[in-house]
């Protein structure tokens, strides 16, 4: 009986044994490892802001002085019926809160009122708007125009091991790796924190960067820090959900294997001690 009673302590401390080592420990967790409060100076990477492609929408608004000159240069408002936007005079190619946008075609240009043809592929929000006011006022057509460039599809997506994966939208030049993981309401305690892969088409190539969120350093000095639209972002699941996402998690590797051998041995030792 004695002996029994060790072999059943052995198999039950085993199983104990690997199920602590199985969880996540705080080095796999936590953030900025390598930070120090008042000590840690990084060099963050070169902002890289982002710049217009074909197949993005972006609304312009001229305003000026004489509300009636700035209408002709102003794609009208669209209102909207059932979630759909509703198409005026052939010009709206998207919506944002009932305003009209220009889609950029293929070789990068929109069709601007008056000013025609305007290739707007590779420059900046701000760049697009001094380039139209200064047309504007070199051609005579407004003498004080205001320009106001907004993006209006822009966005990208975070899947994975987060709170609210999904498509989120970009509002602003400069958007970061952490931006997208907040928006995304954080990495689920399941998330692998030193391989988080950002998706990204440069130049008809997908490439992939790794990101090491528990490095500080890795993560501001990435190529990836700053995002681009339509970037993909992808936080692997630990060795915990992996182990989780077989057949009732039962595998070799997986807790219900080990307490359900471990039951199956106890048995076993009772029919032969007894």
């Amino acid at each position: 009986m004695k002996l029994f009673h060790l072999f059943r302590k052995s198999v039950l401390w085993g199983v104990a044994v690997w199920a602590l080592s199985a969880c996540s420990t705080p080095k796999e967790v936590i953030y900025f490892q390598d930070f120090q409060p008042g000590e840690t100076e990084i060099r963050i990477a070169d902002a890289v802001e982002i710049r217009v492609r074909p197949e993005d929408k972006i609304s312009i608004i001229v305003n000026s002085r004489d509300p009636q000159l700035t209408d002709l240069f102003n794609l009208p408002y669209v209102s909207r019926q059932l979630g759909q936007s509703l198409r005026t005079n052939g010009l709206t190619t998207g919506t944002s809160n009932g305003v009209s946008g220009y889609t950029v075609d293929d070789e990068g240009n929109i069709d601007f009122p008056v000013l025609g043809k305007v290739h707007v592929a590779g420059m900046k929000r701000e760049e697009i708007a001094a380039y139209i006011k200064n047309e504007l006022m070199a051609k005579n057509l407004v003498k004080d125009p205001v320009v106001t460039v907004e993006f209006m599809n822009l966005c990208i997506s975070v899947l994975g091991e987060v709170n609210q994966p999904g498509r989120y939208s970009i509002d602003r030049d400069k958007v970061t790796i952490l931006d997208a993981l907040s928006m995304a309401g954080d990495l689920t305690i399941y998330g692998q924190r030193q391989k988080v892969l950002v998706l990204r088409q440069e130049e008809g190539k997908q490439r992939v960067y790794g990101i090491n969120l528990t490095s500080g350093e890795h993560v501001y000095t990435s190529p990836a820090y700053y995002l681009q639209q339509n970037d993909v972002v992808y936080v692997e699941p630990n060795n915990v959900r992996s182990r989780q996402s077989t057949v009732n998690g039962n595998n070799v590797r997986s807790t219900s294997f080990w307490i359900s051998l471990a039951s199956l041995l106890t048995s076993i030792g009772i029919l032969i001690f007894n």
